[in-house]
């Protein structure tokens, strides 16, 4: 991903962390780091993406082992695949508001995925400019340059809301 957005990783302790425990915790089917981490996102109840091969009688590593807050920053790392599907998982995580957000900002700088979740919430929040989560990253990392192009489409980290009585009236919800 860091190719396509034009920006520099640096070697990551996460990383290496990650590929120790999914030797540990391993899932069936996962031929790579970021589908391990769809696994995990899957498990710890992030649906809005699932791996291309469904991955049965996976026990993910606890919570003790690898954080929300971990899971949500290494989903977001510039050095993993190019596949911005799989960001959709790290903002439902957030949306859903199962990150501390004082530990994701610790995360975040330490692993240098700052301008990374700022984009996301700038998309997130054309959605909800309400959410707390996202007001909070936006206030941590808003100074970050935006990127020439959004990582993703807002719409794909949101969902079409019916109205009281099936109403037509069209509203976006974020994926929680």
């Amino acid at each position: 991903m860091a190719q396509r957005l034009g920006i520099a990783c640096h070697v990551s302790p996460l990383r290496f962390k990650l590929k120790r425990l999914a030797k540990e915790y391993p899932a069936r089917g996962s031929a790579t780091l970021e589908e391990w981490l769809a696994a995990v996102a899957n498990a710890r109840g992030a649906r809005v993406v699932f791996p291309l091969i469904p991955v049965s009688n996976f026990l993910p590593p606890p919570e003790d082992k690898l954080s929300n807050e971990e899971l949500t920053v290494a989903i977001c790392q510039p050095q993993g695949l190019d596949n911005p599907q799989i960001l959709r998982l790290a903002a439902q995580l957030i949306s859903a508001q199962l990150v501390d957000m004082e530990k994701l900002k610790l995360a975040a700088e330490r692993e240098l995925v700052e301008r990374v979740l700022a984009e996301l919430a700038r998309q997130a929040l054309r959605v909800e400019p309400a959410h707390p989560a996202w007001q909070a990253i936006l206030r941590f990392f808003g100074n970050e340059i935006p990127f020439r192009e959004p990582l993703l489409h807002w719409t794909r980290l949101a969902e079409p809301a019916i109205g009281l009585r099936h109403e037509n009236k069209l509203r976006w919800r974020l994926v929680a």
